[in-house]
């Protein structure tokens, strides 16, 4: 078993965007939005000062609490303890991908219903719901997603396989049920339709 020492983990709310992409906020799928920091203390485990590359999410988080304190996951329970990744053990648990949903609210109507996936090496983000174009990133040439490769035709095969794992994940986590919240409330942002319903 594990030793049962102190664990410590120290986690940002969100990321969030001061103008890249010509954007602020935190809802869209870009990497200064979608990234948090995350910090995790525990010497008896596993070796300080590391910087793993492998993808973990916030769902991870109980399971990697309960997995340190010796308790199964329930099997209802989203997402996976990342201790192996910390302790450089056993890798071939590591996420492949990662998904992304955001759908629109009303509040705030810049953003629309946004999905994405995400590999070590790419990003693909799919917006629904507007004539826009979609977005295909190479992380490991272009960090900062500067350059959209979907249009380009080597990338075709590329864009199909995430497009298909992201409408498979979708289909698994009732993801195409697109919720409808009610917007009872007058608009309080947009100056030139204020105040009406």
């Amino acid at each position: 078993g594990l030793d049962r020492s102190t664990l410590v983990i120290y986690m940002g709310d969100n990321g969030f965007s001061w103008g890249e992409h010509g954007l602020i906020d935190k809802r869209h799928f870009y990497e200064e939005s979608v990234k948090v920091p995350l910090l995790v203390h525990c010497p008896e485990l596993f070796q300080g000062c590391i910087k793993p590359l492998e993808m973990v999410q916030n769902i991870d988080i109980a399971p990697t609490i309960l997995d340190q304190a010796g308790i199964p996951k329930p099997a209802q329970m989203p997402g996976m303890s990342f201790l192996p990744i910390l302790q450089r053990k056993d890798l071939s648990n590591a996420r492949e991908r990662i998904f992304y949903e955001y759908y629109w609210e009303y509040d705030f109507p810049m953003t629309p219903t946004v999905f994405g996936v995400r590999t070590d090496q790419y990003k693909y983000i799919k917006y629904h719901g507007i004539w826009d174009r979609n977005e295909l990133y190479d992380l490991e040439n272009d960090p900062y997603e500067m350059y959209n490769l979907i249009g380009k035709e080597d990338k075709q095969e590329v864009i199909k396989s995430m497009l298909d794992s992201l409408y498979n994940w979708l289909e698994t986590t009732n993801g195409l049920n697109i919720p409808l919240k009610p917007t009872d409330q007058p608009r309080w942002g947009d100056f030139k339709h204020k105040g009406e319903y």
